[in-house]
């Protein structure tokens, strides 16, 4: 297998209904947006150069889905799976990170 040029992972964490922090997966489907990154990863015949891990809590809850692209360490939040398209074709095909979809500073701050 080729090393990837590109490393994203997805928080897919569950957690109970009406857990404080939400659930990325339960309340806000990223399991869907992950299965749209293999669709498109595909589409674009991308295996190889891309590839897609789904992780457990990545921290910023409120703003999940959460979508981490690396080496870049981009960070996405509301990913929703109508997003992918973009981030694929723009971030992963073409090396331009989706500024609209992209974490806010103040997350960090």
């Amino acid at each position: 297998m080729p090393k990837p040029k590109y490393h994203v992972f997805i928080c897919t964490t569950t957690r109970p209904a009406g857990h404080p922090r939400g659930s990325c997966a339960g309340d806000r489907n990223s399991r869907e947006v992950m299965m749209k990154f293999f669709e498109e990863l595909e589409k674009h015949n991308l295996f190889g150069s891309a590839m897609v891990t789904e992780s457990g809590c990545l921290g910023p809850c409120a703003f999940g889905p959460t979508v981490v692209v690396y080496p870049d360490a981009t960070w996405y939040n509301k990913v929703l799976p109508e997003d992918v398209p973009e981030i694929v074709e723009g971030h992963l095909k073409n090396g331009k990170p989706v500024d609209r979809l992209k974490m806010p500073d103040e997350m960090w701050g």
